[in-house]
């Protein structure tokens, strides 16, 4: 990487949700740093991110091309774990290791690790994982922090380097029979609602 794709990947929020139309921050620094990309293409980074890149590039600041997002507040991933069967894709699909779980268990997301990526999203079967707003009436740089951005960045490389040393945290299963996904749905329907009734049991004790 050379010097201005450095300079530009500092100035990223570091949220690797690839929204960009690259893999991570640092392919998005490099693209930028090369001209191969424009600066207006990073929506967590919002307007004070396009400033940011155009005070490094020397190229015109422009609004956050619709085309890849829009500014928002910060997002945060929420595991209805009623719903969650445990199958363990969202464990991999997070670049940022901030979903904790095992096979078949219930997971949950840690909080101050989530960078509101949303790749966990597409990846569930059961659609249990849902995006709340983290920062209401704040968004780009105003709902991030310097120090969040370097604790995503240093956790995206140690997710990267465990990658690499052994692997997904979970083999990559083959594509669910129709009937299985229904199955795992209905399962975790039946298990949502024994949880709703013994919620109301224990009400009517106390």
């Amino acid at each position: 990487m050379n010097a201005l794709a450095a300079r530009v990947l500092g100035a990223l929020p570091q949220t690797q949700c690839t929204r960009c139309g690259y893999p991570d921050c640092a392919g998005y620094a490099e693209a930028v740093a090369s001209g191969d990309a424009g600066i207006h293409q990073c929506p967590p980074g919002g307007a004070e991110g396009v400033a940011r890149l155009s005070q490094l590039t020397g190229r015109p600041v422009q609004p956050i091309d619709p085309q890849f997002g829009i500014e928002g507040p910060r997002a945060l991933a929420v595991i209805d774990e009623a719903w969650c069967i445990g199958c363990t894709l969202c464990l991999d699909a997070c670049p940022t290791d901030a979903i904790l779980g095992i096979h078949k268990r219930m997971h949950t997301v840690i909080e101050t690790y989530c960078t509101g990526c949303e790749l966990c999203i597409p990846v569930c079967p059961v659609d249990c994982i849902s995006l709340e707003v983290a920062t209401p009436g704040k968004s780009g740089w105003q709902a991030w922090s310097q120090a969040q951005a370097d604790q995503a960045r240093e956790r995206y490389a140690a997710h990267g380097r465990r990658r690499e040393k052994h692997g997904p945290q979970v083999a990559e299963p083959p594509a669910a029979p129709p009937e299985d996904r229904k199955r795992a749905i209905v399962e975790a329907a039946l298990a949502r609602a024994r949880a709703a009734a013994a919620s109301r049991t224990d009400g009517k004790k106390t």
